[in-house]
């Protein structure tokens, strides 16, 4: 059996479309199979509120008088991208006011639609036709001609889930990670999420109507970073794949659904509610439609890798996440999410509302998504990494003594020296530390060795550890491996002796 856009919109219009949101579709094919869901089922509505960076607005103020060619624009100091034309300007979510760190763009976003009042500034350099050069004025939402949000990339398709495997509590777009596996952090509203729960973009193509923080809005072409190559299971991807760019009409939303927020250690972001309707065309998309929580699948990857590829831990699938824990390494890891599956099951009730009320009918997208493969950037210096600096290095026993340790300085020249113990780093001792020990008489290489060591990874670039060094005001890093053997050892003085040959 298969239906069309035509015939559900009918069968909205006559308030005789039966409509269920994503988590209620589960339970009926759960109990009745795909074939019977759709004959039965005409949409699925869908629904995610989870942090999107890539998001900003267009905004349109219209023409002082004299006439002004906006050039550097500033929203509560929230500096706005005005090269487009006199009076319009873009402000991202991610951009930092230049006088409160705890204020960015996507806080000059949700003021705008609280109706509150904003500070304009402006310079321009002058010509003939618009010869104002400098302007300060209050705007609101109302003032504006066009206030459009138009978000480059949101709705991932699924997202990757957080860890931190090293010593020191790390802050990211993922949130806090706690040192040691301490914590795991997620982002997806799973089987709920749009594209979840429409794996193959059968339905979701440009043009699509959408709901969007409280409006209508439309899928306008594939998200940045758009990836079709990935790998699969139960249909659903495991690796962040497509993305949407969307738009709708500011002046039409409310902070029910889009709220500014700020990631310590990190920056600013938006939190939009993104909700798109799956019309039951047929059993196929029944099926998709069903898809729950425990088949639908993510990687969980070590946040303290500072690379672009960053290690996998463990596969989990999204019933494990909103447990509550996960197991790591025989341990229990307690789980949080940073997107509301609250808000999104409010978004999938609403939008199931709208379309129930006949305010809302659908559309098939006018084209489809492009096939498309995430590429990295494109480097013309190459980095260099540890593993092509990193030199060997005598070491101690854990047991030796003082003395020892010294003597091993002098013959080899060096300052630092790794302590083992079982063939594993436990310390690591300075000169430094031993002329401390020397002066306050203590004699044990264990009680004057720093236990707590930073190291680095033979993989990781020199500028990682140029940061560490920094960050932890120390001259040295040992390179170890992922039993915590060691490799070798890296100091500022190489560092420095490579960067005087650039």
């Amino acid at each position: 059996m298969t239906k069309t856009i035509s015939e559900i919109n009918k069968k909205i219009k006559n308030r005789e479309a039966v409509v269920v949101t994503a988590e209620e579709m589960i339970e009926i094919v759960r109990e009745n199979g795909a074939k019977k869901a759709a004959s039965e089922v005409d949409v699925v509505t869908t629904g995610t509120f989870g942090a999107m960076c890539s998001s900003g607005a267009f905004l349109n103020f219209g023409h002082s008088d004299p006439p002004m060619k906006l050039q550097e624009i500033w929203l509560n100091d929230v500096s706005a991208y005005g090269g487009i034309a006199a009076v319009d300007a873009y402000i991202g979510a991610t951009q930092e006011s230049k006088s409160d760190e705890n204020y960015g763009g996507a806080y000059v976003i949700e003021d705008l639609v609280n109706g509150k009042s904003i500070k304009l500034k402006a310079r321009s350099g002058g010509t003939d036709c618009y010869p104002g050069k400098k302007i300060e004025t209050i705007i609101r939402l109302d003032d504006l001609n066009q206030a459009v949000l138009l978000n480059p990339r949101n709705c991932y398709q699924n997202y990757a889930a957080a860890v931190n495997s090293s010593k020191k509590a790390i802050y990211t777009y993922m949130g806090k990670l706690l040192p040691n596996f301490g914590n795991v952090t997620y982002s997806s509203a799973g089987q709920l999420s749009p594209l979840l729960n429409d794996p193959y973009l059968k339905t979701i193509g440009i043009g699509t109507k959408i709901f969007i923080a409280g409006a209508k809005g439309y899928v306008i072409g594939e998200g940045t970073q758009h990836n079709t190559k990935i790998q699969r299971k139960n249909d659903a991807p495991i690796t962040p794949s497509g993305t949407l760019m969307v738009r709708g009409n500011l002046k039409e939303m409310n902070t029910r659904f889009l709220r500014a927020a700020t990631f310590h250690g990190y920056g600013h972001t938006l939190y939009v509610g993104v909700g798109i309707p799956i019309p039951v065309l047929d059993e196929k998309i029944a099926k998709f439609t069903g898809i729950s929580d425990s088949e639908i699948f993510t990687n969980i990857h070590d946040y303290s890798v500072p690379k672009r590829t960053r290690p996998i831990i463990r596969e989990v699938n999204y019933a494990e996440l909103r447990s509550g824990a996960v197991e790591i390494n025989g341990e229990e890891v307690l789980t949080s999410s940073l997107s509301s599956y609250k808000k999104a099951r409010e978004i999938a009730d609403e939008l199931k509302k709208w379309i129930f009320e006949g305010k809302f009918l659908l559309n098939f997208p006018y084209e489809k998504l492009p096939e498309s493969e995430f590429k990295p950037m494109k480097e013309i210096k190459k980095a260099v990494f540890i593993i092509h600096i990193m030199k060997k290095t005598v070491t101690c026993d854990i047991s030796d003594t003082l003395e020892h340790a010294a003597q091993l300085m002098v013959t080899n020249n060096v300052n630092h020296i790794p302590v083992i113990l079982e063939n594993k780093l436990a310390g690591i001792v300075t000169s430094w530390d031993i002329a401390k020990a020397l002066a306050t008489e203590v004699h044990e290489l264990k009680d004057v060795m720093v236990k707590d060591v930073v190291t680095v990874d033979s993989g990781d670039t020199i500028d990682v550890a140029a940061m560490k060094m920094n960050q932890y005001k120390i001259s040295a890093l040992p390179v170890v491996d992922s039993a915590n053997k060691l490799m070798g050892i890296i100091t500022s003085e190489d560092i420095s002796k490579l960067m005087s040959l650039k």
